[in-house]
């Protein structure tokens, strides 16, 4: 007689499978299908403003590094929202005022970074 562990494992192992294939297929159907006539808008500087063929010892402006940390903390600050909206009902109101406390704490760190002028692009 077949286990529950065994049947259990089995229905991993149908998983992992279908997994790895469908992977495949997605892979290797897009590299068929997909076409590769670069142009000059493909491969122009996209995000960065620079061109990427360029010495490596070029002189990066320290407003990328900047824009790209305030990004970071800005959105993994905003990420805590979405629990506490989540489970509002069944908050305290210890919990609604530590939430309130953490939403004005952010916003006082978004007005510093504006007044510092860390948002701003000449």
């Amino acid at each position: 007689m077949i286990s529950l562990y065994y049947i259990s494992f089995s229905y991993v192992a149908i998983l992992l499978f279908f997994s790895i294939f469908l992977a495949s297929a997605i892979v290797i159907l897009s590299y068929i299908f997909s076409s590769s006539t670069p142009d000059v808008e493909k491969v122009s500087a996209y995000e960065c403003g620079f061109e990427p063929y360029e010495d490596a010892r070029h002189v990066f402006d320290i407003r990328f590094y900047l824009v790209s940390m305030l990004f970071i903390l800005f959105d993994l600050e905003a990420a805590f929202f979405f629990p506490w909206c989540a489970s509002y009902s069944c908050l305290t109101v210890d919990g609604a005022w530590i939430m309130l406390d953490f939403a004005i704490e952010l916003l006082v760190g978004y007005i510093y970074a504006w007044e510092v002028g860390a948002l701003e692009w000449d």
